[in-house]
């Protein structure tokens, strides 16, 4: 429901007065690199529909990324967060990025895999940020060098990492979204009392995305389904405080991925900036070129492609190229609902 906190934006959507405002929130995906392989990455699955057009190896060169820093201040966007494609603590110049977005008001967050959660960008974050979220599958050094493909140890690493983080102080949120598989279902409860231990504000208990159809993620996750409720219930119940939140993310998947609706309010909300310049509507739809490109900023200022033209935010059909799941699908359904109220009968609430 934050959207609705910013009424003028929400009003402004359909651009029915030729009125364009600047998105409330922006996705920058920095770059494609990550030294982990992990299974559920969307962007590197070839069995899911995400970034199938993506390139390794690009990158947001320096020069571009403090342009697109100025122009998101001069829009008065309000939050940034930086994700995949990689890991944004991989790119070079992430450091000199929040230093920047450090004396503004945009606010910033990141996620990332923690293996890079320290030193200067580490102090940085902790007292300038607002919030970090690590994806974790593995519960111990061992179980972790097979999810990711990584030398044994790496575990210990981010969990250390993510410990020195808290001792540094600042108001920056540190969460954790434990990834569920089969092979990690019976270590839940004992994996959220290891992060409490480590100080993390937070828990995500979130099912893996094994397919673009959600009865097929349904099935995988239905012989550990009620294992792993039963942990994350009892962790609740035990672990939680107010300095500690759980929050049970595991569900079924709705088995209808298909919209209703013709056109995509978010994108115009919270649109992404790949690591290809290129910009997309969500991170759904992000390095899918021929069902997810807006249009790109190569050659041209962010803000001055923002506001050239009303109509390229409708070139997304939801009904058409969106069959799949969609994690503003919910926020999309309520901001239409809004919109398309009857403005004769307001006053009969």
């Amino acid at each position: 429901m934050k959207i609705f906190h910013f009424k003028e934006k929400v009003d402004s959507l359909p651009v029915s007065e030729g009125r364009i405002m600047a998105p409330i929130h922006i996705r920058i995906k920095p770059t494609n690199t990550c030294a982990h392989n992990c299974w559920y990455c969307a962007y590197r699955a070839d069995n899911l529909q995400l970034g199938k057009d993506m390139e390794k190896k690009d990158l947001i060169p320096k020069e571009k990324m403090m342009e697109i820093i100025c122009d998101i201040v001069d829009m008065g966007v309000k939050a940034v967060t930086f994700s995949g494609g990689g890991d944004p603590f991989y790119y070079p110049y992430l450091l000199e990025t929040v230093k920047k977005l450090s004396e503004t008001q945009v606010k910033f967050a990141s996620l990332t895999n923690g293996s890079k959660l320290n030193g200067a960008l580490a102090e940085t974050f902790a007292h300038y940020g607002t919030w970090i979220r690590i994806s974790i599958d593995g519960w111990d050094d061992e179980s972790y060098s097979s999810y990711r493909g990584v030398k044994e140890g790496e575990f210990t690493k981010v969990m250390n990492n993510m410990e020195s983080f808290k001792k540094l102080g600042g108001a920056c949120h540190l969460g954790v979204s434990v990834v569920v598989d089969r092979k990690n279902a019976s270590h839940i409860y004992e994996f959220i009392r290891s992060l409490k231990n480590v100080g993390v504000d937070n828990v995500k208990v979130s099912p893996g995305i094994v397919s673009n159809d959600g009865d097929e993620n349904n099935e995988y996750h239905r012989p550990i389904f009620n294992q792993v409720k039963e942990q994350t219930n009892k962790a609740i119940e035990d672990l939680y405080e107010e300095d500690f939140e759980i929050f049970d993310s595991y569900h079924e998947l709705d088995t209808k991925f298909e919209k209703e609706y013709n056109w995509c309010p978010y994108l115009q909300i919270l649109p992404v900036i790949g690591a290809d310049l290129n910009i997309y509507p969500c991170q759904d739809k992000a390095y899918n070129l021929d069902e997810g490109l807006i249009g790109s900023i190569k050659d041209q200022r962010f803000k001055d492609f923002w506001f050239s033209d009303k109509n390229q935010f409708f070139k997304i059909n939801p009904s058409r190229v969106c069959n799949h799941h969609c994690v503003a699908n919910t926020k999309n359904k309520l901001v239409l609902e809004y919109l398309d109220s009857d403005r004769e009968h307001l006053g009969f609430v």
